[in-house]
C-alpha cells in the first residue's frame, strides 16, 4: 500500500484537503501525476481505483463542502467555476507542471470547467460521464425534473429527494414533457429515511446538484485547449442521463466517447456499498492514458 500524505490549502471562500499517495522511488512525479477528481464525492471515493495504479503519484481531494474541505464562503451552492478555481489551486500547489485527470460525474464536469480555463494544467483529461444536462436534446423537461429534486430536497428533506434523484440518474431515454405526472418514488424502497431531520446541508442535493447539471461547457475554448480529452461513458449507462449528456459532449468536440466498463460508478469496490468492476476499469482507464503517451 502506497503512503498517503495528507495537505491542506486555504483557497478563496474554503479550506480544501488533499491527498497524495506517492509513486515509488525512482520515479519522476512530475511526469506521473494522475489526479483523480470527483464532486461531491470526496476521495474516499477514489480508495479502490487508487490502489491499481501504486506505480504513479496519485492525488485525490474533497471538494468544497464536503467531507474533510469546509466552506467558508456562506453561499447556498457551489459552481462548476468554483471547483474548476479550486482544482486549479490544488495542481499548483503540487508545482509539477501538468498532470493527467480522470474526472467522473460531477468531477467530470468541473475538470472541463478547469480545462477550460487552465488548459496548461491538463496533460490528459478522462471525464467520465459529465451530467451537463445543457447539451441534451430534452434539456428543457431535464432541467425541469433536476429542479423539482432541488425543490423537493428543500421542502421535504433528504430521503424523498434522494429517492427522486437515484431514479431520475437510472432512467433511460428522454424525459417527457408531462413527467410531473409520473408518481414520486418511495424513499423507503430505497432504504431512505422517509421522515425529515430538517438538515438541509448535503453536498449533492443543496450544493451542486443545480449548478453541475446546469453548466454549459465552452466547447470553443476545450478545442482549442492544449489538453487531450477523451470523454468516457459506463458500458451499462447507456440512455442514462450521464451518459447522454457525455456522448453529446463528445459529439461536439468531434470525438467518439471511450467506452468503460459497468457504470456511472463502476470504479468503485465497495465505497459507499457500491460496486463497480473496478480492475476492468482501471486497466481501462491505464490503457486510455498510455495511448496519450
Amino acid at each position: 500500500m502506497a503512503e498517503v500524505e495528507t495537505r491542506e490549502l486555504t483557497v478563496p471562500g474554503a479550506t480544501l484537503r488533499y491527498d497524495i499517495r506517492s509513486a515509488p522511488t525512482g520515479d519522476t512525479p512530475d511526469e506521473n501525476i494522475l489526479f483523480l477528481v470527483g464532486s461531491p464525492m470526496d476521495a474516499v471515493g477514489f480508495t479502490t481505483l487508487a490502489s491499481y495504479f501504486t506505480d504513479r503519484t496519485v492525488v485525490t481531494y474533497d471538494p468544497r463542502g464536503t467531507a474533510r474541505s469546509q466552506r467558508h464562503d456562506g453561499a447556498a451552492q457551489s459552481t462548476p467555476e468554483e471547483h474548476a478555481d479550486d482544482l486549479r489551486h490544488v495542481i499548483e500547489a503540487l508545482d509539477a507542471g501538468a498532470v493527467d485527470v480522470f474526472a467522473s460525474s460531477g468531477g467530470a464536469v468541473n475538470a472541463l470547467a478547469l480545462v477550460e480555463r487552465h488548459g496548461d494544467l491538463v496533460r490528459t483529461l478522462v471525464a467520465h460521464e459529465p451530467p451537463a444536462a445543457q447539451v441534451l436534446p430534452d434539456r428543457e423537461a431535464a432541467l425541469a425534473v433536476i429542479a423539482d429534486i432541488h425543490a423537493t430536497y428543500l421542502r421535504d428533506g433528504m430521503g424523498p429527494a434522494m429517492a427522486k434523484f437515484i431514479a431520475v440518474s437510472g432512467r433511460k431515454g428522454l424525459f417527457p414533457a408531462d413527467w410531473a405526472d409520473e408518481p414520486a418514488p418511495d424513499p423507503a424502497a430505497f432504504g431512505l429515511p422517509t421522515q425529515d431531520d430538517g438538515s438541509r446541508d448535503d453536498p449533492l442535493l443543496g450544493q451542486n446538484l443545480l449548478t453541475c447539471t446546469g453548466h454549459q461547457p465552452d466547447f470553443t475554448a476545450l478545442q482549442s485547449a492544449p489538453t487531450r480529452i477523451v470523454i468516457a461513458v459506463g458500458q451499462e449507462s447507456e440512455g442514462e442521463l450521464a451518459a447522454r449528456a457525455a456522448t453529446r459532449i463528445a459529439e461536439r468536440l468531434g470525438l467518439a466517447p471511450a467506452v468503460f466498463p459497468s457504470h456511472h460508478g463502476g470504479f468503485l469496490g465497495g465505497e459507499y456499498g457500491q460496486h463497480g468492476a473496478p480492475e476492468a476499469f482501471a486497466k481501462a482507464l491505464r490503457h486510455t492514458l498510455e495511448d496519450s503517451n
